[in-house]
Parts: C-alpha cells; sequence; structure tokens
C-alpha cells in the first residue's frame, strides 16, 4: 500500500470516529471566541468609581452587597466560586457557585452588574468535562490528538498533487537536457 492511499484511509476513518465529539469542540470554542463580545456568553466588565487603586472595602462588604441579589445565591462565602479583582478596572467580580457573577465597585460596594456567566458551562462543554471528568480524558483528548494527526495527513494530501506535479517537471527538464 502506498503512502497516499494509507494517508487517504486514515483520514477518512479518523473522521467518521472523531464526528460528534469534534463538532461538539468546534461550535463550543466558537461561542468561546465570541465570549467578550456577546453579553449572553459572559457578562462585560463594569468600571468602578475609582480605578488603579488598592480596594477601599473589605471582602465582607464585597459578599454583603452581592447578598443584596438573591437570583446569584450567595449567602455566604462557601456560596462563591471566585472572586476576580480588576484592580484596573476599580472592580471585583465575585462568581457564585450557582453560575451568576456579581460585580462590585471596590471603593462604594455598590453592585454594578448581576449577571449570569454562561462562558464557563461552555468552556466545560468544549473540553469534555461537563460530561464526565472520563469523557474528557478518554473522548475528547483522543479527539484532539486524532485531529492532529488528520491535520497531518490532509496537509500531505493537500500538497501531494504540487509535488507530483514538481516532479513530472524535474523529469521533463532532465530528459530534455539529456536529448540535447
Amino acid at each position: 500500500m502506498n503512502a497516499k492511499r494509507l494517508f487517504r484511509q486514515v483520514h477518512y476513518w479518523l473522521s467518521v470516529a472523531v464526528f460528534i465529539p469534534a463538532a461538539i469542540m468546534f461550535v463550543a470554542g466558537g461561542f468561546l471566541m465570541l465570549k467578550k463580545e456577546i453579553e449572553w456568553i459572559q457578562p462585560g466588565t463594569e468600571r468602578g468609581v475609582v480605578e488603579g487603586t488598592i480596594p477601599t472595602i473589605s471582602y465582607d462588604q464585597m459578599v454583603e452587597a452581592a447578598r443584596a441579589h438573591p437570583e446569584a445565591g450567595i449567602e455566604e462565602w462557601t456560596d462563591i466560586d471566585r472572586i476576580d479583582l480588576r484592580v484596573d478596572r476599580g472592580i471585583a467580580k465575585l462568581r457564585a457557585n450557582s453560575g451568576w457573577e456579581v460585580q462590585v465597585d471596590t471603593s462604594t460596594a455598590e453592585v454594578l452588574k448581576v449577571a449570569y456567566r454562561r462562558s464557563d458551562t461552555i468552556e466545560a462543554i468544549h473540553d469534555g468535562s461537563w460530561f464526565a471528568d472520563w469523557i474528557k480524558l478518554y473522548v475528547f483528548l483522543p479527539v484532539g490528538v486524532i485531529l492532529i494527526i488528520m491535520w497531518g495527513t490532509g496537509g500531505y494530501l493537500f500538497v501531494l498533487p504540487y509535488l507530483a506535479k514538481s516532479k513530472k517537471k524535474r523529469a521533463k527538464r532532465e530528459a530534455s537536457q539529456k536529448t540535447v
């Protein structure tokens, strides 16, 4: 079996094997690329009253401000997944375990925005962990490796006609030089 036929067969059958997981990865990846442009995916970052300074309010004051918004589901510290402090914008993003995000001004403790954050869920779908940890490791990771192999075989198949054309020109040139 020649390389061209082997690569074509490998490329063909691997594409069948990765079709559904790769489609999920591509669609979710497309959404992630747009997360800063589409408010529905990830809430835009507001600006506080004073930007570029160390917060003048405590973390407890931030949590207290977030409690005023029941949709976020923040009642105590354990309800918070993380706090993203944006000193350059004068805000803190309190990301709740519920998926909601509360943006608090770090100088006034005023809540500037409360919105549902879908980008984390979309990222989990993209890497496969949303389905199950074993799917992430034993389906989506191998699909990524297979896509790299397909990229290589597809690149080879793309370049092959150009290599063949170049080889024919070279052979023709050499034949014409021998007859002279």
